[in-house]
């Protein structure tokens, strides 16, 4: 049997504590969070989570990093699938509505992250805006978009939009959450698509 090596075995209990953070965190929030019972329940000590993280809050922001490049991949590949600028902002709106529903996710990013870690929100923002800006822009170059207003007037009131609507859904009642969700959904594409002037 091979044995692992130290690096290995660093990268293992980084993983145990990230995965042990999502589940905390996503499910009791971060003030509620114990780290004695966190590092518990995978077998490690407070000295792991510090070696690794430097405190709660660094694995609280590891765990909000992660999450965050996880919904960034998925609308990466839409962009990618789809056959223009536009389409690819309306797909990519509609895909992030129902990509934060899940409720580790609004814990998480909507709840917590603004309390906790608001300078990388603020960076994470910044850098949402400018990935919708760039393809609004590249919708303008394919005269698919009107050039009339520069691509990040646009590019913060769809942001913006979108994120108020993933919360407006998941603030429904329970027997109204699914027709809340296909609205939001079905609205974020007809919002986005209207930059054509469809």
């Amino acid at each position: 049997m091979t044995r692992r090596t130290r690096e290995q075995m660093l990268d293992e209990t980084r993983r145990l504590l990230l995965d042990a953070g999502r589940q905390f965190f996503g499910t009791v929030g971060y003030a509620a969070t114990s780290m004695d019972q966190l590092t518990d329940s995978v077998g490690l000590t407070r000295g792991a989570l510090y070696h690794h993280f430097g405190g709660k809050s660094g694995l609280f922001a590891a765990v909000v990093a992660a999450v965050d490049a996880e919904i960034d991949t998925e609308l990466d590949q839409i962009t990618a699938q789809a056959p223009d600028p536009l389409a690819a902002l309306a797909e990519r709106g509609a895909a992030y509505i129902e990509l934060t529903q899940a409720p580790e996710v609004q814990q998480l990013l909507f709840h917590d992250a603004p309390a906790v870690l608001p300078h990388a929100v603020e960076t994470s923002t910044a850098a949402c805006i400018a990935s919708i800006a760039r393809l609004i822009e590249a919708g303008q170059t394919a005269e698919l978009i009107p050039t009339t207003v520069p691509p990040e007037a646009p590019a913060v009131l769809i942001n913006g939009a979108l994120v108020d609507a993933s919360r407006w859904v998941t603030a429904a009642p329970e027997d109204q959450h699914t027709e809340r969700r296909r609205q939001a959904t079905e609205g974020a594409r007809v919002l986005i698509t209207g930059l054509g002037g469809r």
